[in-house]
């Protein structure tokens, strides 16, 4: 049932009890699903220590954001056709299995396969989420639903890596995961018990799996490209951009990617709508959310190591040091909403914030082992109230950029887009600083090495970012925020 079908009591119901539950099943299913996105950054160097995989750092978070990308339109889809009840469960049952098997592992293959699992599970928690919230709470009520799902996008980036940290320290890695399992089986009973199942209303049209599996296999075979050109060869080398294990899985990449546009243009129920990116701003909205991703999970992910591996710090503390970061991200993101809805304006707002972004990136070109921790702080404060912005006005762009009956699709793509740009930033990422660190740890030592890898990575992939967003949003047209009412630049 849309919002529009749903009784106009239920509106009314926030402040009672089973619907008061009920919203917070379904808003912990979603924070679930974004905090895993952060939580296992500072424990990765233990994880990597006790099960191997050093050179697959980056897999460990980008097989989660894959899946969990490309499943979200599957679904949101599903749950059209068959109800939201049904698909949530399943995503929650999925989630849960892979949790535990995460925590299970004793390899670093049999680690990434759990947490690609794990994605595919939570790949239903968050649009799920918010289409039941939508469902259940139309109306004035849905104000207030919305400064909730707010809270839980910036509680879940600035808990994410503090509580990684602790559950590492005190408890061990497996932890991590092992703790959605209960909570997860909570929240699952919750939904059994409050939530009535209403059977969907469309069409049961066939989804894009063919699309799904292609893009999948594409965006995989790039990252495993990605991956080996921070590996040695027979030779004892570092592979080169032009040798076949690194060439050979690029061009299949390439290939497949091709492919995969062939099927969008033929199917009736694409992966990704070809026909959105007539419209320019849909476009320059997509490409922007693709790059702001290179700074964001590249920081998130390799600042923590770099206090782990260069500084030697716990992974609690590790967590708890990057929070300029995540302050910025959340102040920065908040803020700019706010600034928008003010003004009604977003293009000069959304381009001159790369400033920031650049700034902050290119300052961690003098990150040393013994660089002092309030200069670091600024730093990550100055990268994170850059990224900030472009997550809730990339949102309100788009939003504002389709017909009212796309708007679902648009809003999902943003953050389809974001995800893929992290995957694929987190791997070569990943191949920058295995490749800094083999190539610089005999002469300078692991640590000194380890902190000229990530002034290696945070800035080319932060100024990549910056820069690339940045003609985006330059080349974004005028157009007016009319589901604000007024205005736009």
């Amino acid at each position: 049932m849309s919002a529009t079908q749903a009784p106009a009591t239920e509106g009314r119901e926030l402040e009672s009890g089973p619907s008061r539950w009920l919203m917070v099943a379904v808003l912990g299913g979603m924070f679930l699903s974004m905090l895993d996105q952060t939580i296992v950054g500072p424990a990765l160097p233990d994880i990597t220590a006790d099960i191997g995989g050093e050179n697959l750092y980056s897999w460990f978070v980008s097989a989660y954001l894959l899946t969990t990308t490309v499943s979200v339109p599957l679904y949101g889809r599903l749950s059209d056709v068959y109800g939201r009840k049904p698909l949530l469960l399943t995503g929650l049952g999925i989630f849960i299995a892979g949790s535990a098997l995460c925590a299970l592992a004793q390899t670093s293959w049999q680690l990434i396969a759990a947490r690609a699992l794990q994605g595919l599970g939570a790949g239903a928690l968050i649009p799920l989420s918010l289409a039941l919230l939508f469902d259940l709470f139309p109306g004035r009520a849905m104000g207030k639903v919305q400064g909730w799902i707010g809270a839980v996008m910036g509680v879940s980036y600035v808990t994410g890596p503090m509580l990684g940290g602790l559950l590492n320290d005190h408890a061990g890695w497996p932890w991590i995961f092992l703790v959605n399992v209960p909570i997860g089986v909570v929240l699952a009973a919750v939904v059994v018990i409050r939530l009535p199942h209403r059977p969907g209303t469309a069409e049961r049209a066939r989804p894009d799996y063919l699309g799904i599996a292609v893009f999948s296999a594409a965006v995989s075979l790039l990252m495993v490209g990605l991956t080996q050109k921070g590996l040695t060869g027979a030779d004892g080398r570092l592979h080169h951009w032009t040798d076949w294990p690194v060439l050979g899985y690029l061009l299949a990449a390439l290939a497949l990617l091709a492919v995969f546009l062939l099927i969008e243009l033929r199917v009736s129920e694409p992966l990704i709508p070809l026909g959105l990116f007539r419209n320019p701003v849909y476009t320059a909205t997509n490409v922007a959310s693709f790059a702001t991703a290179f700074a964001m999970y590249s920081a998130i992910i390799f600042l923590p190591r770099y206090l782990r591996d260069a500084r030697d710090y716990s992974a609690v503390a590790s967590g708890v040091l990057i929070y300029p970061l995540l302050i910025g991200i959340v102040v920065g993101s908040f803020a700019a909403g706010a600034i928008i809805g003010a003004t009604r304006r977003y293009k000069l707002l959304l381009a001159s914030v790369q400033l920031l972004t650049g700034i902050g990136a290119v300052c961690f070109l003098w990150l040393e082992a013994d660089t002092p921790l309030p200069v670091l702080s600024v730093w990550m404060a100055t990268l994170g109230l850059g990224i900030g912005p472009m997550l809730s006005g990339l949102t309100i762009t788009v939003q504002n950029s389709v017909p009212i009956e796309h708007i679902g699709t648009a809003t999902g793509k943003v953050t389809f887009f974001r995800q893929i740009g992290g995957a694929v930033a987190l791997t070569f990422a990943g191949s920058i600083y295995m490749e800094t660190m083999t190539d610089h740890a005999p002469a300078v030592g692991p640590q000194q090495a380890a902190a000229e890898a990530a002034a290696q990575v945070l800035p080319l992939l932060g100024a990549l970012g910056a820069g690339t967003a940045f003609l985006a949003m330059l080349l974004v047209p005028r157009r007016p925020l009319w589901l604000l009412g007024d205005g736009g630049d």
